[in-house]
């Protein structure tokens, strides 16, 4: 029994679950039981199969159908029914052999095109690259399919993962749920659309700075970018070494939570943590400056609803090198992409070099790779060094600020912004302002990737005009199981976010 408790199947799935039965064995499920099956947590669904309530197929099938009548949002790269449907058949098939079963059992989980899958191609969102097959899984796709999970097809993404959007130029640009206009944040915009539109429960991203966090707030989502060094990284295409995090978005952070169990092994409890005098830093400064009125709103509000059930807010001021964070990780990124690039490359035999691949590159990547992370204007060599001592510096600092403070975790605004329109690739406006893209949506994220702390996004509300924003928690190393716990006490106290109108 895993720590997440799998009996927590709630009344409304039992009884769309119990009705279809029969039908499930099948692999058939009337049109009012599937539209009940896709409000599913992974948690419940992976319960109900587990029980018997569903069969994996069933289950599968469905989902299938919701993605299908949700192309528009354009979040899949890839998507191969028959292969979701015979891996389904073969969960069912273990279950009636009464083999142990395992955290994941029967789960269709839709997987970011930047981690190597060996049965569906892995593109990294390049033309290049379109067929290239993996000649093995990624290290945290062989644990989730040995925890009985089944890759449902691989999720649209920014090109290359360079860059904030998810408007993919060779692939089209993915879609936000709940505005068809708006980005779902990058790079990881299809696996964050697809589980807000309840075309699955969970899907694997992945983080360079923001990568996982972005999108989860853009679309009204929980996302954890774990402590680096947390969840294996062999198989994915990095940026660089020193920040690239693979990690899950969901609906809960109790699918989060049972997303760890699967990828750790680590079947510890995570109950809430009792919010009565936890310690939450806010840094006003800097973390909460010019951000956009409803998003100020919104995080305010908040705020206000975590004092109201007991929370201690601290106030007292970050260490001064945080504000350096963004240009931290912006001279380390551009240094190290092109040679993280060119040496995935080489040991994943994809058949390419760089230079190949970089040739077929949409125009907006290889003019922006190109002004940042190749001579003559990649940072200097003296420049990546002196970034990578203030890296040390901060995340020595932070640890101690932790550690005085006795604060648990910070908390701000995830973003300045809520989801910008597609197309809007270099500026946003901001209270009347231009302000660079960059700035708006990952400036606050960049603590996060620089010391390779925790981090977990909550959703904060909708704005006015229906617009998903979140929250970030950040913790120090190692708190991630801690951080799950207050965000298990936190949503309840936040309030849930309903889905978007599709």
């Amino acid at each position: 029994m895993s720590s997440v408790d799998r009996r927590a199947f709630l009344k409304r799935s039992a009884q769309v679950a119990g009705a279809a039965t029969i039908l499930a064995l099948e692999g058939s499920v009337p049109a009012a039981a599937r539209s009940g099956l896709t409000d599913l947590t992974a948690t419940e669904a992976v319960a109900a199969m587990t029980q018997g309530d569903i069969t994996a197929e069933a289950y599968a099938r469905t989902l299938l159908d919701r993605a299908a009548a949700l192309s528009q949002l354009n979040a899949f790269r890839v998507l191969d029914g028959d292969l979701l449907l015979e891996a389904a058949r073969d969960a069912d098939r273990k279950r009636a052999s009464g083999a142990r079963l395992g955290e994941l059992h029967g789960l269709p989980i839709p997987v970011k095109d930047s981690v190597n899958t060996r049965t569906l191609p892995t593109s990294y969102g390049t033309a290049a690259l379109r067929d290239f097959r993996p000649a093995a899984d990624s290290a945290v796709v062989k644990a989730v399919l040995a925890q009985g999970g089944i890759l449902m097809g691989k999720t649209n993404l920014h090109e290359l993962s360079f860059g904030w959007t998810s408007n993919n130029g060779t692939f089209g640009a993915v879609r936000n749920p709940y505005d068809l206009s708006r980005i779902p944040g990058g790079s990881s915009g299809g696996s964050a659309a697809a589980v807000a539109a309840r075309i699955a429960p969970l899907a694997v991203a992945e983080d360079t700075w923001a990568s996982i966090r972005l999108p989860a707030a853009c679309c009204g989502l929980a996302g954890l970018r774990p402590t680096y060094g947390r969840y294996p990284d062999e198989g994915i295409m990095p940026l660089t070494t020193m920040f690239d995090q693979v990690g899950p978005i969901a609906r809960t952070v109790a699918d989060l939570a049972l997303f760890d169990v699967a990828v750790t092994g680590d079947e510890r409890p995570v109950d809430p943590l009792p919010l009565k005098g936890v310690r939450i830093g806010v840094p006003r400064a800097f973390f909460w400056e010019g951000l956009d009125a409803e998003v100020e709103r919104l995080a305010t509000e908040a705020l206000r609803k975590l004092i109201d059930a007991g929370a201690v807010v601290v106030e007292a001021p970050l260490p001064e090198i945080v504000a350096r964070a963004p240009d931290v990780a912006a001279t380390i990124i551009s240094f190290e992409a092109q040679a993280s690039i060119a040496g995935f490359l080489a040991r994943s035999q994809a058949g390419v070099s760089f230079d190949g691949m970089f040739a077929s590159v949409s125009d907006t990547v290889k003019t922006l790779f190109k002004a940042l992370a190749l001579p003559p204007n990649r940072p200097s060599r003296e420049q990546h060094e002196t970034a990578l001592a203030l890296r040390a510096a901060m995340t020595a600092q932070m640890t101690d600020w932790f550690v005085r403070t006795g604060v648990a975790a910070l908390l701000f605004p995830a973003t300045m912004i809520p989801p910008p329109p597609i197309g809007e690739e270099d500026e946003v406006t901001i209270n009347g302002a231009r302000v660079p893209l960059a700035v708006a949506v990952a400036r606050n994220m960049a603590l996060g990737s620089c010391a390779g702390f925790p981090s977990l996004i909550l959703p904060a509300g909708l704005t006015s005009g229906g617009l998903p924003v979140g929250l970030e928690l950040l913790g120090p190393a190692g708190s991630d199981r801690t951080l799950l716990a207050l965000g298990l006490a936190l949503a309840p106290v936040l309030g849930s976010v309903p889905p978007p109108n599709l």
